[in-house]
């Protein structure tokens, strides 16, 4: 039911906000399928899931989700998302770079598509404004807009 997708998508952001790593486990299918358009990553399977988020937690150990608009079309919820964080833990870049802690929160803009099955998570993607993230950081300059 569409509800439940929209439901169920909601569940997942609140889980990662918890770091709730058996809750994020068990509502994803074992072959759960995870993309990060802005960084490039994706991984498939409910353990590298896992993983991938506690890299998250790990830099922004108080990062929070809030969900400010949802729709649904069958299987699948739309979730517009607000990501809060401040960076406590090193940040691990796509490219294996590692950002230092800057002390620093941040506020992103964020959407996700989730697509259901079976009354679990079976993908997502994920899409974020990583620029404005890293200008937030501070490790990048901000961009002047005309």
């Amino acid at each position: 039911m569409a509800a439940d997708a929209i439901a169920l998508a909601k569940e997942g952001v609140d889980a990662f906000s918890k770091g709730d790593w058996a809750k994020t486990r068990s509502m994803t299918t074992a072959d759960v399928v995870y993309s990060e358009l802005a960084t490039g990553r994706r991984v498939v399977g409910a353990d590298d899931f896992v993983e991938l988020s506690k890299g998250w937690r790990s830099a922004f150990p108080d990062a929070k989700g809030t969900v400010t608009s949802a729709l649904e079309s069958g299987d699948t919820a739309v979730l517009e998302i607000t990501w809060t964080g401040t960076q406590t833990g090193e940040l691990l870049t796509p490219t294996g770079d590692k950002i230092p802690p800057t002390g620093k929160k941040v506020t992103i803009p964020a959407v996700q598509i989730v697509r259901t099955s079976g009354g679990k998570i079976a993908e997502t993607k994920h899409y974020f404004d990583l620029m404005t993230m890293m200008a937030q950081l501070g490790v990048m300059p901000a961009s002047t807009r005309a």
